[in-house]
């Protein structure tokens, strides 16, 4: 026969013994400041992104790697290449900007590219190296801190000195503080 008592009390001892050990996990859960999961949210590997206005190719974006963060900014770990395009929309490439590491705030609409930066016009024959520059999607700007150094290579001339403005697709560039113009041998000065 089974007693009754007995049975009750089990119950209120088995009731009383996981009390405790909710209160005691409660109490491990409140030590310390809470952790906030900084990282990105989307990874995304072989990266083409394209940029058009009126059904007209502005520009595409590549990159090995593309990190997604919570405020849409995002960030090229990898490297990044930005191709321009001819405005008529023939998919004519006008300009290229390579770099080794690469950021976009969605905030700014402002791209960072770090790391051996290289950048060719290709109808112009333009080439210009630096190790950081931005493009400015709002203003249709790439440009330099005027501290940076760079190097501007064109078929009659090597150029160099501080900082740099372009419009984005390179066919107009000034350099704030030059520091030396080379005319190339055989460039027919």
């Amino acid at each position: 026969m089974l007693d009754f008592g007995i049975l009750r009390g089990f119950r209120l001892g088995a009731a009383l013994l996981a009390g405790l050990v909710l209160v005691a996990c409660d109490k491990k859960a409140a030590v310390g400041p809470p952790q906030v999961y900084t990282g990105p949210l989307m990874e995304t590997t072989n990266v083409r992104t394209l940029v058009s206005d009126s059904a007209k190719l502005k520009f595409q974006l590549t990159a090995p790697l593309e990190q997604q963060f919570e405020n849409s900014d995002m960030i090229y770990p990898k490297g990044m290449v930005v191709t321009f395009y001819s405005a008529d929309g023939k998919k004519t490439v006008i300009n290229t900007l390579a770099a080794k590491y690469g950021k976009y705030e969605k905030a700014k609409n402002l791209y960072t590219m770090r790391g051996d930066v290289r950048v060719t016009n290709v109808p112009e024959q333009q080439r210009l190296h630096t190790e950081e520059m931005f493009f400015d999607k709002n203003k249709q700007l790439v440009y330099t801190d005027t501290a940076m150094f760079v190097k501007v290579e064109t078929p009659t001339e090597y150029i160099d000195g501080y900082g740099l403005t372009a419009n984005q697709n390179f066919s107009r560039y000034s350099i704030k503080r030059p520091t030396g113009i080379l005319a190339k041998t055989g460039a027919g000065l």
